[in-house]
């Protein structure tokens, strides 16, 4: 019988231990069995072993594969213009009331064809799995009826069955009021509740309910509505939050165990021990910092202080961060957030597995885990971070294969 259907030799391989510290085990191999990971060990181990296949990767570091846990990846095109007038000195604010905004992707999307929203999309995602991704988040939310909804969750299922990532999908139908619910925002609330979640839930594909809590979206008990909703379907939920305002939301969040809340430029710090106390990932979105030119950092003292794990994502969306690159937004951490390159990797990797609910099979090189990782031509994973070089993955494996796009 042999020990692994497949086993990576010579290779540096980056591990976390139980201190929650890089560690790179030189002079290693890893073998994987049905899928998953089976074995790590040294070298001079590796002779009581037998393979169906070894790959030789001649020193090259291997490390848990990345994970973009917050992207709005599906949609039809981009809001281009929008970025113009935002150099021009236009608010986010501004933007919206003149029928930009979200309110702009919404009547693409219903308009575009599923063929069209899905070789737009299929363009963003190939480009991440080449940095390096094998897990991602999709949210819903351009579509903001029953049949546009759905359609973008089909778009999410065929990118799945047509690449090898793994895609969780993100219900986010109170992202923002449709124009036929223009100025009755509790309408909406109800038809979503009442009969867009039910229809919507029907397919199957819904992994998380999300919601967007602002000023300029909707309110705490309107959210909750939601999130009472999702509960009664067994479905876990988390949630934009104190982005431009503190509301109160992230409290809301915790009282419902989210598995994260995103954004927290205006976090307040009783809101920030709760998210202890729950076990709510941070999911900090550099790319809208930077893009939206914000002022307000969110406050990262604050979740070192009460150990509130910390993740990283890419926003990946058509007006506030058009940024397609989730190495991109590790940099950005560092230099805009001065996120350590520890706290780096642990964000797009461990936890931002957890954000997603997958801690206990993504996000680690461990036993029994699932085998997705990447085979650099860099040093170390500090490399990932101070540069931004796209071209640093040799290439990635998942679930025990290796990624072709």
């Amino acid at each position: 019988m042999q020990d692994f259907d497949k086993v990576w030799i010579n290779a540096r391989i980056t591990i976390i231990n139980k201190w929650n510290e890089i560690e790179v085990l030189e002079n290693s191999f890893l073998g994987i069995k049905n899928k998953k990971i089976s074995k790590i060990d040294k070298m001079k181990n590796f002779t009581k072993y037998k393979s169906k296949e070894i790959l030789d990767v001649k020193n090259k570091l291997i490390s848990t594969s990345l994970i973009d846990c917050h992207t709005h990846l599906v949609y039809s095109k981009s809001r281009s213009d929008e970025f113009e007038k935002r150099l021009k000195g236009y608010t986010y604010s501004q933007i919206a009331a003149q029928g930009g905004g979200i309110t702009s992707s919404i009547t693409s999307l219903r308009e575009s064809s599923f063929d069209k929203i899905y070789k737009s999309s299929e363009k963003r995602l190939k480009a991440l799995i080449k940095e390096g991704v094998t897990t991602i988040e999709i949210k819903t939310g351009y579509g903001l009826d029953t049949k546009s909804e759905i359609k973008m969750l089909e778009v999410m299922k065929k990118l799945e069955v047509n690449y090898p990532i793994h895609i969780e999908k993100t219900f986010l139908a109170a992202h923002a009021v449709p124009p036929e619910y223009k100025n009755d925002s509790e309408s909406y609330i109800n038809y979503i509740c009442e009969t867009m979640f039910d229809e919507v839930h029907k397919t199957g594909l819904i992994n998380a309910v999300d919601a967007y809590c602002e000023n300029l979206a909707f309110s705490c008990n309107q959210v909750e509505k939601v999130f009472k909703k999702a509960k009664s379907l067994g479905i876990r939920v988390k949630l934009h939050a104190e982005q431009f305002s503190s509301m109160g939301a992230t409290t809301l969040a915790c009282k419902y165990n989210a598995l994260s809340v995103d954004h927290l430029e205006f976090i307040q710090e009783e809101d920030i021990k709760r998210m202890a106390k729950s076990n709510t990932i941070a999911v900090l979105l550099p790319g809208a910092y930077y893009f939206l030119r914000e002022t307000k950092m969110p406050p990262i003292d604050l979740f070192r202080k009460y150990k509130v794990k910390i993740a990283i994502a890419s926003d990946l969306n058509p007006g506030t961060s058009t940024l397609c690159s989730l190495q991109l937004m590790m940099n950005m951490s560092a230099v805009i957030f001065s996120l350590s390159v520890n706290e780096i990797f642990l964000a797009v990797t461990k936890y931002a597995s957890q954000a997603l609910g997958l801690q206990n099979s993504k996000g680690e090189l461990k036993v029994g885990f699932d085998a997705d990782f990447c085979i650099w031509d860099l040093e170390h994973t500090r490399d990932l971070v101070c540069s931004f070089r796209p071209t640093a993955l040799n290439y990635s494996v998942y679930q025990g294969e290796k990624v072709n796009v």
